[in-house]
């Protein structure tokens, strides 16, 4: 039995807060993004995060190190927009490879010391693979419902090349999260299934989609139990949802998901819903009483926090984790 398999058997996993909310604490500048290497790069570079684990890389080290201290067993590295399509709106797909595989270094490197320090709670990095901007099940034109902005296959070497450097660069698992389009994530499981067997290893994986609206609905139009049947001819370590919804909007699909599944259930919902101007106000005490609420109708193994969340969610997240016992996986048939 693999390490995480076991700790999921012993407590619930808390995965870590949102990387984004803690960079722009930082308030970097176009100068810092680009650093020295990038000093003459012909186009603009603000705003392209995943840069900074070349850039910046003390940065992404600090965030995931106050994380851990939080009391996160699992980090998500800082990939979220790693593969070709995603770095195409910066002119970096040249890039692609040295980014996931430097974030994962890094990520590897905090993991390790945090192991080190207490190794009955191992520690553990999550590859992030999101969903890129593109849609393979929906037409970006209105008037051209047939048009598609990319293809599976595309997405499918996209996705490889990611995984790849992920797993190179000491990912412990890969997490496949955000899908607002199901026909994106089964590209990127067709890869990871790909790359796993190409270096003959296996890794575990994660899921998780983003209900996008009360409508209980992903973008693409699946509903919770639609999703679920979607993916299930994978053998996922867990599957789960997260962003678009804060803690109390997610918990009924995430009830319907536990309900359904014998996987591991996982939820790292944003810190309420954004005001008027974008940011989230919910704080980490008032996070934390949601979030008892799923361990008191046994809903989670793993649970964390995506837009909006701090380590001080996470730290209260954990402490209220520590008195329950994992969700018992039911025997769906």
């Amino acid at each position: 039995m693999s390490k995480i398999h076991q700790a999921l058997n012993e407590r619930i996993l808390i995965l870590d807060g949102a990387m984004g909310t803690m960079l722009q604490r930082y308030n970097f500048t176009e100068e810092d993004f680009r650093s020295e290497r990038f000093a003459d790069f012909p186009h603009p570079l603000k705003g392209n995060n995943d840069l900074l684990s070349l850039t910046q890389p003390q940065a992404i080290r600090d965030i995931h190190a106050l994380y851990f201290e939080a009391g996160a067993d699992i980090v998500e590295t800082n990939t979220f927009s790693g593969t070709t399509i995603g770095m195409a709106d910066y002119h970096m797909e040249h890039l692609v490879y040295e980014l996931n595989y430097e974030s994962a270094k890094i990520a590897r490197e905090v993991a390790d010391e945090y192991t080190a320090k207490n190794p009955d709670k191992p520690r553990f990095v999550a590859g992030s693979i999101g969903p890129t901007n593109r849609t393979a099940s929906m037409s970006p034109d209105v008037n051209d419902p047939g048009y598609r902005a990319i293809t599976f296959d595309q997405l499918l070497i996209a996705y490889k090349e990611q995984v790849r450097a992920l797993i190179d660069g000491g990912s412990d698992l890969l997490l496949v999260e955000t899908i607002f389009d199901t026909l994106n994530a089964k590209a990127a499981l067709f890869a990871i299934e790909e790359v796993k067997e190409e270096l003959g290893l296996d890794i575990p994986v994660m899921v998780s989609g983003t209900i996008t609206d009360a409508s209980g609905r992903t973008l693409s139009g699946q509903t919770v139990e639609a999703f679920l049947i979607s993916i299930s001819h994978i053998p996922l370590l867990s599957v789960g949802f997260n962003c678009a919804l804060g803690a109390d909007q997610l918990k009924p699909y995430l009830k319907r998901l536990a309900h359904n599944t014998s996987f591991n259930v996982s939820a790292h919902p944003n810190a309420g819903l954004p005001n008027a101007f974008g940011q989230y106000d919910q704080t980490a005490e008032e996070m934390q009483v949601l979030i008892k609420e799923y361990l008191d109708d046994n809903l989670i193994n793993i649970i964390g926090g995506c837009c909006g969340t701090t380590p001080e969610h996470i730290k209260l997240i954990a402490e209220v984790s520590a008195n329950y016992k994992p969700r018992q996986l039911p025997v769906v048939s």
